[in-house]
């Protein structure tokens, strides 16, 4: 609350995924392409494999360009854009971690130097001092993620850290290690797609399909160590954190699931690229690397999504909200807690306690949950949203600056009735009632699926639970919608007790 809002029409998770997705898969590039490139050097020298040396020498300058260049400055663009997204987390990371980060960028200087050494050397150095710089460059790039991934890792799983506050116990926490080798598998499998879309364009031929089962051997270990790695990591996230997700929710799950068919689609692909060394075409091998990216993005995306309702797992709640200062919250409010205000304590409320993670017509939009409902119904779960899918951070403000939000948001909605707005009525308007006041609670097929307590209740008998939904659970609305919507939303829940009693 102590900094001003950086508000973009985009989505704060839409625009970190841009420019961190990228980073992270050239990052990991760098490392694992760096290990290629010195392996197959000193292979390739003691075979005195002129046409090898040739082709490791062409690769290695894209290769430069695009770790030391585009690497570089999505680097710092990730710096800019965490410092404007969330400041109390980066903040806290760099206090917490600040001998790390300095580590972390001594071996990125060292990785910088020792990479352009490399390219530049292969013409002046002898060959024993090339392959040096090679290996200084690959050991100095492992180590900047040793680093990185210790920071990475707490995040998810600080551990006993939130107890005793130590660096170590913090930076070697439950996933360290099975990231670390995860990551480190990714390295090496994304080394040999990023070869293979290189040797693809060569003319058919037996050098063509000697670097095609080159490559395609470093693609298929290194996803054998991420599979392996990434079923550690899985075992490794505190069983509390895992149930839950399971339970309720369902962003990180599907992204768990889609990666894993992502690594399979890898897997055959480069079997297929194996298997027609001789010709292999282009595209296949740009098929590869894309599927490899979009790999990286579901789990990312799995990882961070996991984490919520925080983006430090029990420290900083998703909006910045410290943990440690939930009461004085509850007793002072959000506003008195904003240092930079707008003149609209609405709005200020607003960007301040949702605005980390919602637009109102954007990303992870506001509106097409709550076009047809009302102002108090908008209170009532801001509220609760703690409550809301398992993965938002409690509201810690007063009841009025709830309405307040509600105010903000009510006001940028469509106030029309949901059958107006729908364009349904009578048992179609059903659904897509139950949909705007109950499902974001209550989905069928869930966990939290309350079908069964409907099952034998008549029209009367379910009216009355709405009108008392507050006083049979923490933070549940009272129904405040017009009749037609309840009648509809009566029958709806019928139907649904009819399809339990089946």
């Amino acid at each position: 609350m102590n900094y001003p809002v950086w508000d973009v029409p985009i989505g704060y998770g839409v625009l970190m995924a841009v420019i961190a997705v990228l980073h992270v898969f050239i990052s990991h590039f760098a490392i694992g392409g760096g290990l290629f490139l010195v392996v197959t050097e000193r292979r390739a020298r003691r075979a005195n494999d002129q046409p090898m040396l040739e082709f490791l020498m062409k690769l290695s300058r894209f290769f430069a360009l695009t770790t030391l260049v585009l690497g570089a400055l999505t680097g710092v663009g990730i710096w800019f854009i965490i410092g404007l997204l969330n400041p109390v987390a980066t903040e806290a990371l760099i206090h917490n971690y600040v001998w790390g980060w300095a580590i972390e960028w001594t071996f990125f200087v060292i990785e910088i130097t020792a990479a352009l050494l490399y390219y530049y050397g292969w013409q002046r150095l002898t060959a024993a001092a090339h392959l040096t710089i090679g290996w200084i460059y690959f050991v100095a790039a492992w180590l900047s993620l040793v680093i990185i991934n210790g920071i990475i890792t707490f995040m998810l799983t600080p551990g006993q850290w939130l107890a005793n506050g130590e660096f170590w116990t913090g930076f070697f926490n439950p996933t360290y290690w099975p990231s670390l080798v995860m990551r480190t598998g990714v390295c090496v499998m994304l080394a040999g797609l990023y070869a293979l879309l290189v040797a693809a364009r060569y003319e058919p031929g037996d050098f063509k399909r000697r670097l095609v089962r080159g490559m395609t051997t470093w693609g298929l270990l290194g996803l054998a160590i991420t599979a392996a790695g990434e079923m550690w990591y899985w075992r490794a996230i505190p069983a509390a954190i895992t149930t839950k997700a399971l339970q309720i929710m369902p962003v990180p799950m599907q992204a768990l699931r889609t990666s894993v068919w992502l690594a399979v689609a890898i897997g055959v692909l480069l079997v297929i690229a194996r298997a027609m060394a001789r010709r292999v075409p282009v595209f296949v091998a740009g098929v590869l690397m894309v599927t490899g990216l979009a790999w990286f993005g579901e789990f990312e995306m799995f990882r961070e999504a996991l984490r919520k309702p925080y983006v430090i797992t029990g420290y900083i709640y998703g909006n910045g909200v410290e943990v440690a200062l939930t009461d004085r919250y509850k007793k002072e409010g959000y506003a008195a807690q904003i240092s930079y205000k707008t003149g609209d304590e609405g709005a200020d409320l607003f960007l301040h306690s949702c605005r980390s993670c919602h637009t109102i017509d954007g990303y992870h939009a506001l509106r097409p949950t709550f076009d047809g409902t009302d102002r108090k119904f908008i209170a009532a779960i801001v509220r609760s949203a703690h409550l809301l899918k398992g993965n938002m951070p409690p509201f810690l403000g007063t009841p009025a600056e709830a309405d307040k939000i509600a105010g903000y948001i009510y006001a940028r909605v469509d106030q029309r009735p949901l059958a107006e707005i729908c364009r349904a009525e009578g048992i179609e308007l059903g659904p897509k009632a139950y949909a705007v006041r109950c499902a974001n609670c209550h989905l069928p097929g869930t966990a939290s699926d309350k079908s069964k307590s409907f099952a034998g209740q008549s029209a009367d008998d379910l009216s009355t639970l709405l009108d008392n939904a507050s006083s049979l659970g923490d933070g549940m609305p009272d129904y405040t919608g017009p009749p037609a919507e309840r009648a509809a939303l009566v029958a709806y829940m019928q139907t649904l007790g009819k399809q339990v009693k089946k």
